[in-house]
């Protein structure tokens, strides 16, 4: 079965580590022999720009990441297409993979919507608004003043939706969702899970759940340990918010965004790209056929508007 994962981390891995190679690190959850050898379909890889950047340095910084985005894995592996529009994903063949570029925080435009429109030339199809914490646009989740969108916040989400971008809602406080909910015409959380079974301000309320599907969007489930469960996470604790997320009527607008290579712990059984289909297997004696090609890879490019 395809798959499509909506966040991983490799382009800040191998920014941090110039030594490190995308066809087969080791020490990288996602390579490109994990993604062939697993049928992966569509990976979209996130710039990430970290917090002990200087802020006048974040945007060469993203910068420097969509040159690593190229050089390292496109040019170097035929295999890996990016995508720009719906008609790149319709024209993929058969052994190759689709490479969606995404931002996440708008800490690297500091309050340029010119930035934001150059990373959108760049290939970047999917914004995240905030981190964790404040930047000009919102506040992060952790962010104590817990403030919604700014008026320049409204810009960029007026621009992305001019564009058909995604707005990424993980990551940010619950007032900026809610700004979000109202303002964004294409909005998504690509990698966050459900609140009412792990209590981590990451993650999501049922009735932020249900806004979101209100709205058209989709979540992805993430394989972060500490937004699954408490103590060690298996697979069977996965399952348990893809149950509840069905049960909140979202079974044809969940999928999974990983956060590979943005973690240092791993689910049981979930340590790499290699083992998904460990998570398929699983999947596959609860749901059906139909159900699960949703899941993993149908679900999230039918909301695919740019």
């Amino acid at each position: 079965m395809k798959i499509f994962d909506a966040h991983c981390d490799v382009l800040w891995q191998l920014w941090s580590d110039r030594k490190r190679q995308f066809t087969n690190d080791p020490h990288l959850h996602i390579t490109m022999e994990n993604l062939l050898r697993s049928n992966a379909k569509i990976q979209c890889f996130a710039i990430y720009v970290p917090e002990n950047v200087p802020q006048e340095q974040r945007f060469l910084v993203a910068l420097e990441m969509v040159d690593i985005f190229y050089k390292e894995i496109i040019e170097k592996h035929p295999h890996m297409k990016v995508l720009l529009s719906r008609e790149d994903i319709d024209n993929l063949k058969d052994g190759e993979v689709g490479a969606l570029l995404t931002l996440e925080g708008c800490d690297a435009i500091d309050q340029s919507l010119v930035k934001l429109e150059t990373l959108y030339r760049l290939g970047v199809r999917s914004v995240g608004l905030t981190w964790n914490y404040s930047n000009a646009v919102a506040d992060g989740v952790l962010e104590p003043r817990g403030a919604g969108l700014s008026s320049f916040g409204l810009e960029v989400v007026e621009r992305l939706n001019v564009h058909g971008l995604w707005t990424d809602v993980s990551h940010l406080s619950i007032k900026g969702f809610w700004d979000v909910m109202e303002h964004a015409a294409h909005p998504i959380a690509s990698h966050s899970n459900c609140r009412s079974l792990c209590d981590h301000p990451r993650n999501l309320t049922d009735e932020q759940i249900r806004a979101l599907l209100q709205k058209d969007g989709v979540i992805g489930i993430t394989f972060v340990p500490s937004f699954i469960t408490e103590g060690p996470a298996r697979i069977a604790h996965i399952l348990k918010h893809i149950e509840h997320i069905c049960m909140l009527g979202g079974e044809k607008q969940l999928g999974f965004g990983s956060d590979f290579d943005g973690i240092t712990e791993t689910v049981q059984g979930l340590s790499s790209y290699t083992d998904y289909p460990n998570l398929i297997n699983a999947l596959q004696k609860h749901y059906s056929v139909r159900q699960v090609e949703g899941f993993l890879y149908k679900n999230f490019t039918s909301y695919i508007n740019f």
